[in-house]
């Protein structure tokens, strides 16, 4: 299930879409990891401590994202 299928992250300010990163998908502001990867790892089982070890970022942006995800996503669990 990719992320940005059914959420629209535009109003989520740690998460920009160009069109020239990821052919468009939704990445953390400023670098070229996909939101995807981040909710994926979630949706399997993987700790937003372990997931924000993996990635090299704050677990705070973690949460942040996931939070964002959950209110903003449509027939999918979180």
């Amino acid at each position: 299930m990719a992320a940005n299928e059914n959420i629209d992250w535009s109003e989520c300010p740690p998460v920009e879409v160009k069109a020239g990163v990821h052919s468009g998908a939704p990445v953390l502001r400023g670098t070229r990891m996909p939101v995807s990867a981040i909710i994926d790892n979630f949706d399997y089982g993987v700790s937003v401590a372990e997931i924000a070890e993996q990635f090299e970022v704050s677990a705070d942006l973690i949460e942040a994202i996931l939070t964002y995800a959950k209110s903003h996503r449509i027939a999918h669990r979180l």
